[in-house]
């Protein structure tokens, strides 16, 4: 195996677990980064997947013991402490919100983070339209979606199978 980093292995891991959400999320990232650098083989995660299942615990704690399969005890800890860090981040902002929701600032904070992921939405549908050709049929589509969206009534996957469905029929 290729000589590992320290700080770089961590990363990795807390990329890993930062981008997933637990269980066996965090095995594309982890398989993807440690083979691509010589760190880990295919059995290490076959193991480590295998120890996850028969230990009592969170099913997550696989990634501890593919730590400890490829970088021994220190892996353990770093991996160890990779992934408790997003859920750590987690309880340390809701306590932060619990304390700071009733001020007034923070309902103008959160309304201008809204407004900017509804902007951003906008540009990205946009370019869709735009590289994907915008006609009457594909705007209609659309529109109809965004208010059924807002309404709240339907469910996100009817919504979305339906625009999907009636796509197909009418742009075919």
């Amino acid at each position: 195996m290729n000589r590992m980093d320290g700080l770089t292995f961590f990363l990795l891991f807390l990329k890993a677990s930062l981008l997933s959400t637990g269980g066996r999320g965090p095995f594309p990232y982890l398989y993807t980064d440690l083979i691509a650098r010589g760190w880990a083989v295919e059995s290490n995660f076959a193991e480590a997947l295998t120890v996850g299942e028969i230990s009592p615990g969170p099913s997550g704690l696989w990634v501890i013991s593919l730590g400890y399969l490829t970088a021994g005890l220190p892996g353990a800890l770093l991996a160890s402490l990779a992934i408790v860090i997003p859920p750590l981040l987690v309880l340390i902002v809701a306590r932060i919100h619990d304390r700071l929701k009733s001020l007034p600032a923070t309902a103008g904070v959160l309304d201008g983070l809204v407004l900017a992921i509804a902007g951003s939405s906008i540009v990205v549908l946009a370019g869709l339209f735009v590289s994907n050709g915008m006609n009457v049929i594909t705007f209609a589509i659309a529109l109809i979606a965004a208010v059924l969206a807002f309404d709240g009534r339907m469910p996100t996957w009817v919504l979305l199978a339906s625009a999907a469905f009636a796509g197909a029929f009418w742009l075919r």
